[in-house]
């Protein structure tokens, strides 16, 4: 039976109405939030920082240098802010901490790199004479290098810092600095926030420096260290002492060789200076002084997890160290936890008749002091 157009007509109508009330409601997307202008670095150098967190109920921002957390503010639109006192041209380091938990601020893409918390960075700019600032000079370049460890028996990293004009193929030979990070770092801490290659370029440039390669290795015998978490070199001496022994074999063995085939260094021990910040400050003391026949030039910054028994871990370190060291250079910041310590050093080095110089500075144990002393330090070297 052939039905009339009009029912046709009409039928498909009433499916079409019966289909649209079956389809899910389209809602509405959620409007993006507008982002935030944190931080903010104002004409003074103080920084306001924001976060917007409206479900916390408290908020405090932790930053690089300043012992107690400044408490944030809520607005009525779930925003929390500080405002800090002017600050002195630098780096600083923070975090943003959510009732209780640490976070990273997600409107800030400067990141300062960490394998236990990594955190943000403001850059509260100052004039050019500050060695870390960026400045129109001829510029060195940084490569990255990746190997199997046999010693460690994992996949690594380091870095080379080659100085400007650095040509692989002319005859040019150079001085090496191996410059070592701390505890929690990997191997990218020196240039990413130490501004290792920033502070070397302009030293060059103003003739303060000599034109050097740095290598920036991977400063860990064994990655369990890292694992054991923020207590792993205090309250494990096992793993602690494997993780210093390993390292200097894995530096000695593999990194130096590799680096020595693939750059234009100077194979002299006059040439050779090592170099470090908190752990690596430790790991430079006992890798430097108990292989003279490699390094001539030493340095320490606030060096820590130094080991208990000076006698046990320098055997055979006396006053003949005098004829191979040019330089041994032990730093701290005054207000560092490790003060006591690297003093504690410096006296036993001291009775033994070994020259040092001492450099003791304001500052905790922070970037801000380390920056400085790489400053100082490396104008020293290789002269």
């Amino acid at each position: 039976m052939k039905l009339p157009s009009a029912l046709i007509v009409a039928v498909v109508a009433c499916g079409f109405a019966v289909a649209q009330q079956a389809k899910p409601s389209q809602s509405t997307p959620p409007q993006p939030l507008p982002a935030l202008n944190t931080p903010e670095v104002h004409s003074d150098d103080s920084v306001t920082f924001r976060f917007r967190a409206p479900n916390a109920q408290e908020v405090s921002l932790r930053r690089e240098g300043v012992p107690d957390p400044l408490q944030m503010q809520k607005d009525e639109n779930g925003v929390w802010t500080v405002n800090t006192a002017p600050l002195p041209p630098d780096y600083y380091g923070y975090s943003i901490i959510v009732d209780g938990q640490r976070t990273i601020d997600p409107y800030n893409s400067l990141l300062k790199p960490n394998l236990l918390s990594t955190e943000n960075m403001v850059h509260v700019q100052g004039p050019p004479s500050l060695p870390w600032e960026l400045n129109d000079v001829p510029h060195g370049e940084v490569h990255h290098h990746f190997y199997h460890s046999a010693v460690a028996n994992d996949d690594r990293d380091y870095y080379v810092y080659t100085p400007p004009a650095y040509d692989p193929a002319a005859k040019t030979t150079y001085p090496v600095l191996y410059l070592l990070h701390g505890y929690s770092d990997d191997a990218s801490g020196w240039t990413a926030v130490g501004r290792a290659n920033v502070i070397l370029d302009n030293l060059i440039a103003q003739g303060k420096a000599r034109p050097m390669i740095v290598v920036m290795p991977l400063g860990y015998g064994t990655m369990e260290v890292i694992r054991n978490g923020w207590g792993g070199l205090a309250n494990h001496p096992e793993v602690r002492e494997q993780n210093l022994t390993k390292f200097r074999e894995a530096l000695l063995t593999e990194v130096m060789p590799k680096v020595e085939a693939e750059y234009r260094v100077n194979k002299d021990r006059s040439n050779r200076a090592i170099a470090g910040l908190s752990m690596g400050g430790s790991e430079s003391l006992l890798t430097g002084l108990n292989n003279l026949d490699k390094f001539a030039w030493v340095g320490a910054f606030s060096a820590g997890g130094l080991p208990d028994s000076f006698e046990k871990d320098f055997p055979g370190l006396d006053a003949k160290a005098n004829q191979e060291l040019k330089v041994l250079w032990i730093a701290c910041g005054t207000e560092d936890r490790l003060i006591t310590a690297n003093r504690n050093l410096r006296e036993w080095l001291k009775q033994k008749g070994i020259n040092h110089t001492d450099i003791e500075t304001p500052g905790m144990h922070t970037w801000m002091v380390w920056r400085r002393n790489l400053a100082e330090f490396a104008p020293l070297l290789f002269r």
